[in-house]
């Protein structure tokens, strides 16, 4: 049981560290004469993913509806 509290204690101490800045994604694009490099940032991700899911799912629920409806309609022809 003393063991249980002081590691306990000791992560209470301890705090917790900061995780620190994220590294940006980097994608270099070259050819001959061009040279493009890109940096994304990691947080992108997570706020692309916040806005565009809901209206992709929403077309894809709809699509699959629609395609139900037409299935059913064309089952009975």
């Amino acid at each position: 049981m003393n063991q249980r509290k002081d590691n306990y204690r000791a992560a209470l101490q301890r705090g917790q560290a900061d995780p620190g800045p994220r590294t940006p994604n980097v994608t270099t694009l070259s050819s001959r004469y061009v040279r493009i490099t890109i940096e994304l940032d990691p947080d992108v991700q997570r706020n692309l993913d916040r806005w565009v899911a809901p209206p992709v799912a929403l077309l894809t629920n709809t699509g699959a509806a629609a395609m139900r409806v037409l299935t059913a309609v064309g089952a009975r022809r």
